[in-house]
């Protein structure tokens, strides 16, 4: 098993995948030459017929493997400029080329809307012949996916007309919400009584903090900060689901939820379902708060309460004692997980300095022309952040998994993304329960497992309850960073059952996921991903050693399937029925059980 270095290292390396940063030649010239072959790839395709037998369906096998590779670019650009503009917010060459790579991302949706065109008018009979080739046939999933979308979607002119005005308008207006949040500072006094200035990524480690009056003081300043903005934020916001509508409008869509099912291989059934079982087991988890509250001698749990920590568990970790923790635990699952993220540590692959400029957040993104990931957080040294870092090399090693699959078949949706990422995080979760030292510690370490349950199960069913209802009043008109506010409390408030005594007003505002243009409702695919990967976790604790290579299995099967058959084949499992959901639930259930009886 590879070994970790000493100490691993808080900041990442870049260098390797073009060197210069924001201001590398290299990676210019890799945009220029992706660039030019997406213009090949337009030309050729503009005067492509649909084959009409199995001998014509060959002379796209060029333009398959043309369109992978520029996926595959498409993504390793996007991720390089991920990270530059992650990593310093004020790198103002790097939101440059985040330009340019938005318009390329245009450009590869313009090519793809001209091929899909050509799977559209395959006649049936071709098509059932062209997907049974040999070298076709592993990727045909995909193709008749996009087949699909092509008959649900405009015209293709019409498709590439909107994917062109998307660039400055739709996808512009994601970035220019980047823009006001570069600018947010919350002002905060240390304990010696200087003021400073912090990144919201660093304010919203304050949230977190044991000290009440510490969480409240930077609450109070946080909200006010996104209250300073709000009314940039609610124009925004209201440009971006004014774009979305009125596509789905031209298309013939009336379902706002249609688009985001579609990205997610998931039918409205498992969605119900789901939110279903969620619903009927809420309120042991008010149970679960009201306790909380009691134990920090409080009568309700305000926004700010809600994530404390109970005790001081394990104080302080730094960033390399939780580079260790995580690779021991992910050994005794499974040692290519392990080996895995030892080498994630070794490369610097991960990005978790606590320092201004920063992007608040996390996030893990692929580099599939090279091969490796990167990882970025701010690391606080709580247990949360610690889990945070166990979360986000989930992610990485399911993309390591796919890394020689082809490059149609790596596109997993967001929802089973979440699934290998939760996944990791409950390994680490539930071995720090069991080693606690003591029935004290315990008893924090379980309610920081619960939390993930509490996260998932009301402040996510908020956001989809405010997302929905804000899309369905958007119909009708823009609304007013006050309407935002009240729609966002009143979401809280009816997701938390009553149980908090003050909410989030300005969520909307200070949540990046609202604004993300590429998968919309970046809400719900994470309370799947939480329930399937605890169902998996059942399922792997009754089976035991075993169950690794199963897990691996099921992962590289996420790009080529719906989530429907990929629980019929790998857990023997329908969705589209509360049974799996009700079997998941009862992994975080018997938690809170636990939790309320050592509490007693």
């Amino acid at each position: 098993m590879e070994q970790l270095k000493n100490p691993a290292t808080p900041t990442w390396e870049l260098e390797s995948i073009f060197p210069g940063g924001s201001s590398s030649e290299a990676f210019r010239s890799f945009l220029d030459r992706l660039g030019a072959d997406l213009s090949g790839l337009n030309e050729s395709l503009k005067q492509a017929a649909a084959p009409t037998n199995s001998e014509e369906t060959k002379a796209y096998d060029k333009i398959i493997a043309d369109l992978q590779s520029s996926a595959a670019r498409l993504i390793e650009a996007d991720s390089f400029v991920g990270c530059l503009t992650a990593q310093d917010q004020h790198d103002k060459k790097a939101v440059q080329l985040a330009a340019k790579v938005t318009s390329l991302r245009a450009a590869f949706e313009n090519v793809m809307t001209l091929f899909q065109n050509v799977l559209r008018k395959t006649e049936d009979a071709v098509w059932e012949v062209w997907m049974e080739r040999a070298d076709i046939s592993p990727i045909s999933f995909v193709l008749s996916e996009k087949r699909h979308a092509a008959k649900e979607k405009l015209a293709p002119e019409l498709e590439s007309l909107a994917a062109e005005l998307a660039v400055e308008g739709y996808h512009g207006w994601s970035q220019h919400y980047d823009t006001i949040v570069a600018k947010v500072s919350v002002p905060f006094t240390e304990a010696n009584g200087e003021i400073k200035q912090l990144s919201v990524g660093q304010a919203a480690n304050k949230l977190d903090d044991p000290d009440r009056s510490v969480r409240d003081a930077a609450f109070a300043k946080w909200e006010e900060a996104w209250g300073n903005v709000a009314d940039y934020c609610a124009d925004t916001l209201n440009r971006l689901a004014g774009f979305r509508l009125k596509l789905y409008e031209k298309r013939g869509w009336h379902d706002v939820l249609k688009e985001p099912l579609e990205i997610n291989r998931m039918s409205r059934q498992t969605l119900d379902a789901m939110w279903q079982v969620i619903e009927e087991s809420k309120p042991i988890f008010v149970s679960y708060l009201e306790r909380k509250a009691k134990l920090l001698g409080l009568e309700k749990l305000n926004w700010s309460d809600v994530d404390a920590p109970l005790g001081e568990a394990t104080g302080k970790i730094t960033y390399d004692q939780a580079a260790r923790e995580i690779v021991k635990q992910f050994g005794k699952f499974s040692p290519k997980l392990a080996d895995f993220a030892a080498q994630a540590f070794n490369k610097r692959w991960i990005e978790a300095e606590d320092r201004p400029g920063k992007r608040p957040g996390g996030f893990c993104t692929s580099l599939p022309v090279s091969k490796e990931t990167r990882i970025f957080m701010t690391f606080g040294g709580t247990v949360s952040n610690m889990a945070t870092l166990a979360h986000e090399l989930g992610h990485a090693y399911h993309q390591y998994l796919m890394d020689e699959l082809p490059q149609f078949n790596q596109d997993y949706a967001m929802n089973v993304a979440e699934t290998a990422s939760t996944f990791a995080e409950m390994i680490v979760a539930d071995a720090l329960v069991q080693n606690a030292a003591n029935e004290q510690e315990k008893i924090s370490l379980l309610a920081d497992k619960v939390q993930s349950g509490i996260s998932f199960f009301m402040n996510i069913h908020a956001r989809f309850l405010f997302e929905t209802r804000f899309y369905d009043k958007r119909k009708q008109g823009m609304l007013d960073a006050a309407e935002l506010c009240d729609l966002m409390e009143e979401a809280q408030r009816e997701a938390y059952q009553g149980a908090l005594g003050g909410y989030h007003p300005h969520f909307w505002a200070s949540k990046l996921h609202f604004y993300i243009t590429d998968v919309p409702f970046y809400n719900f695919p994470y309370t799947f991903g939480y329930m399937f990967s605890t169902g998996i976790y059942a399922r792997a604790i009754r089976e035991g050693a075993g169950f690794a290579d199963k897990y691996d299995a099921l992962l590289m099967d996420t790009g080529r399937m719906t989530v429907e058959e990929l629980a019929a084949k790998h857990l023997n499992a329908d969705l589209t029925k509360p049974d799996f959901w009700r079997e998941a639930m009862s992994v975080v259930v018997d938690d809170v059980k636990l939790f309320l009886d050592l509490t007693k």
